[in-house]
């Protein structure tokens, strides 16, 4: 059990380095609210991040945002619930039909690695620090 929790530990922080590497290159990152921004920057993502939910932004004025920085690429971090699929489902469609690239690399292994145990970003910061302690007392 502690090699299985070690080894999540280290694809958790090997993605969230990944994330940091890619925002540090100026690829916006599209979260769902302030609480998901603040995750990411603890775990060091201090490039550009756009919130999907706050703001009172309809979903077009989101898009036409997005679309006014001329990005090749966005990366989605949406929760990984049935709301945060869908939304990532829409904003997938929305953002090739605008020929920007939508990466759900980053998505697609932290929903792999956490699998049910965490439904949103914002609880990131929890698991992982729940991931340090369960490892540091074995």
């Amino acid at each position: 059990m502690l090699r299985r929790l070690t080894e999540k530990k280290e694809k958790l922080q090997q993605a969230t380095n990944e994330i940091a590497a890619e925002s540090a290159k100026g690829t916006l990152i599209i979260v769902e609210g302030k609480k998901d921004v603040d995750t990411l920057r603890s775990f060091g993502i201090t490039g550009p991040i756009l919130t999907a939910k706050t703001g009172g932004k309809s979903f077009t004025q989101l898009l036409n945002e997005i679309e006014l920085t001329h990005p090749k690429k966005v990366v989605l971090l949406l929760d990984f619930d049935r709301r945060g699929k869908e939304a990532t489902a829409r904003f997938t469609a929305s953002l090739e039909r605008a020929r920007i690239k939508p990466d759900l690399t980053f998505w697609r292994t932290l929903r792999a690695l956490v699998g049910r145990e965490v439904q949103c970003i914002e609880s990131l910061t929890s698991y992982a620090q729940t991931l340090e302690q369960k490892t540091a007392k074995m």
